[in-house]
């Protein structure tokens, strides 16, 4: 099956700096949030999935203690 958008995307974990790939969803909406554990050193990480450019999303996290 050929998707328009890329399926598949990365980050780099904020507490281990492993490079770890994620699927897309573009189901979830243009933009997302959500907090994973990274399957690494399992620290949980908020993970931002920003889909405005359907051909290259871009997707970062941040460590989950330092959002609040």
């Amino acid at each position: 099956m050929l998707l328009s958008m890329q399926d598949e995307a990365s980050y780099i974990c904020d507490g281990c700096g492993e490079e770890i790939v994620i699927p897309i969803d573009p189901s979830g909406g243009g933009e997302q949030t959500f907090v994973e554990d990274c399957p690494v050193c399992c620290r949980p990480s908020v993970i931002h999935v920003d889909l405005s450019d359907p051909e290259e999303p871009r997707v970062w996290a941040e460590a989950e203690q330092d959002r609040y």
